[in-house]
């Protein structure tokens, strides 16, 4: 069974039954592949373009706490680009510590969108063979922020 079949709620009731962990509860982000097919009351967009790990901490905690409150009612992208692009990497050249790596995965598993800028990925000379599997690729990391922000996206920035 996929998670397409299943749907989300009962992904998040499987994984909760088959791991006996869940990060986030029954919440999960609204998100489509097109951002807009579907239309939920809340849009966020939150950048994230350093290495830092203090610092990719605030942005999941933040992104985490908006999917507990809003659940269904909120669409969440991580517009990731520059240094920040090495949490997307499945080799990164630089340290992201283990447990951020697993709470970005878990957040994507719940709907949060990871958007990959392709030309920070071109100077790094990495294809999307080289990118975690729920990576969306863009053609110019911030160039979707203004389109998502056009589309009604609130903008954050550490």
């Amino acid at each position: 069974m996929t998670i397409k079949t299943m749907g989300r709620r009962h992904f998040l009731q499987y994984l909760a039954a088959f791991t006996g962990t869940t990060v986030l509860g029954p919440a999960y982000a609204h998100h489509t592949d097109t951002h807009f097919e579907d239309d939920s009351p809340h849009h966020i967009v939150y950048q994230l373009n350093r290495a830092d790990p203090v610092y990719i901490s605030h942005i999941l905690f933040s992104a985490g706490e908006m999917l507990r409150k809003y659940g269904d009612d909120v669409e969440i992208v991580i517009a990731v680009f520059a240094e920040g692009i090495h949490l997307l990497g499945k080799h990164p050249l630089r340290p992201i510590p283990p447990e951020l790596r697993q709470k970005a995965s878990s957040l994507a598993a719940y709907g949060i969108a990871f958007h990959a800028c392709n030309n920070t990925m071109k100077s790094l000379h990495w294809t999307k063979k080289d990118m975690v599997d729920y990576a969306r690729i863009v053609p110019i990391g911030v160039d979707d922020i203004m389109l998502l922000q056009e589309k009604g996206f609130s903008y954050i920035s550490w």
